[in-house]
């Protein structure tokens, strides 16, 4: 029977059994397997390893695990360069934008209202959930394992947490998006860019008080959605204020 000794870095232990966290286990294969076959068999999903190595080599996922074998399997890096490695970690997007599943409803909103292209819907299929990631070069947040080691998922991410607020502060930590936001930009409900509305424009769509109160508003173009700097507005610039502090530590 073949035996390969595999320990896990970082975040990637929150996959594991405890005893199996922080330490380096034995584990038997039954048969030829991958380093991504083998990874994802003992629960990290791949999206969210960045360095495989094999005896001290970088390899990519593709490699085929010999008997003996030990593998040290790492996270993103964050601050040790490790550019002159293999890397099986997804590459850098351009523009961050990101597609939930049908569990994270709330913090889809939370991500449009720092700005962020995000889509929702609560009826999304797997198979076109890993699609539209794939095609689109979205990031794929989702509580799924099973979703998210499908082979056409690049950009993907587990949150740990279960409640929408933390998990918002999990996501902005992961992808350090506090320089990429951009409040109040985008519709909470429906995820299109906000216009500016004059007074005028919104007449007879807010509430009278409203409408005596404030001078500046915006308009969401595709559900006719309007908005304004009222109290909701303050608490949702606490969140952000807030944000920022966290990821500054």
């Amino acid at each position: 029977m073949t035996q390969v000794t595999v320990r896990f870095y970082g975040s990637l232990n929150d996959f594991l059994a405890p005893e199996r966290r922080g330490v380096g286990f034995v584990h038997a294969l039954h048969g030829p397997c991958s380093v991504k076959d083998l990874i994802e068999s003992l629960g990290p999903p791949h999206p969210e390893v960045d360095v495989v190595l094999v005896d001290g080599q970088a390899v990519d996922f593709s490699h085929r695990v010999e008997d003996g074998q030990r593998l040290a399997v790492y996270p993103l890096f964050s601050s040790i360069d490790v550019t002159s490695l293999v890397r099986v970690g997804p590459p850098p997007l351009s523009e961050l934008r990101f597609l939930l599943d049908v569990g994270l409803g709330r913090l889809s909103g939370l991500l449009r209202m720092l700005g962020f292209d995000t889509l929702w819907r609560n009826d999304s299929a797997d198979a076109e959930l890993a699609r539209v990631s794939r095609d689109e070069q979205r990031i794929l947040l989702t509580r799924d394992l099973g979703l998210l080691k499908r082979s056409e998922v690049v950009h993907g991410y587990f949150p740990r947490e279960t409640d929408p607020s933390q998990q918002l502060v999990e996501v902005v930590r992961r992808f350090r998006l506090s320089e990429h936001m951009r409040p109040f930009t985008r519709c909470i409900a429906c995820n299109a860019s906000l216009s500016a509305a004059s007074p005028e424009e919104v007449r007879g769509r807010v509430p009278e008080r409203v409408q005596a109160t404030f001078t500046r508003f915006q308009q969401c173009p595709e559900c006719k959605r309007v908005f304004w700097a009222g109290s909701h507005h303050e608490r949702m610039q606490a969140i952000i204020d807030k944000l920022r502090e966290l990821e500054a530590r």
